[in-house]
């Protein structure tokens, strides 16, 4: 699986082109051939590009969570792909982002695309630096979510 780290500030063209940082590329797997998924973000006013074989694992979990008989599970299937679209980076590694989902984003001129373990958040650059936790508010957080009794196995 590929991990993308760090976070670029890109333009994006009046066509809603923005042109894939040449590091986040190099920290791709061969596999991708530059395929993505892009969709709205679920959490946040942002939108996630997922490599396709990252794509193919996020549905793999949630087929193995979901029963498509089910009402409320048809709702979420409904919503999680809504406005989904894929993305293939052209010859000068550009990629296309629908203008109905950069609107969701509230992205215009500039974008800031974030590696998140297996995925790239893509934000609005305002938006971006006002998601920012202050130093205390993360430390915070990151001692609630790490700091309890950790299994940690010697290698």
């Amino acid at each position: 699986m590929t991990t993308f780290i760090g976070d670029y500030n890109c333009k994006v063209d009046e066509k809603g082109r923005v042109t894939f940082p040449s590091t986040l590329k190099k920290q791709m797997e061969a596999a991708s051939e530059g395929r993505f998924v892009v969709k709205k973000d679920i959490f946040e006013q942002c939108l996630v590009l997922f490599p396709i074989e990252e794509w193919e694992r996020q549905n793999t979990i949630i087929r193995s969570k979901i029963n498509p008989y089910n009402k409320e599970h048809n709702k979420f299937l409904r919503n999680f792909y809504r406005g989904s679209a894929e993305i293939v980076l052209d010859s000068n590694n550009r990629m296309l982002i629908p203008k109905r989902l950069l609107d969701l984003a509230n992205i215009s001129k500039e974008a800031i695309l974030a590696g998140q373990d297996g995925k790239i958040e893509i934000w609005s650059k305002d938006l971006y630096n006002v998601a920012e936790e202050s130093y205390d508010d993360f430390a915070a957080l990151a001692e609630k979510i790490m700091g309890g009794n950790l299994n940690l196995e010697n290698d």
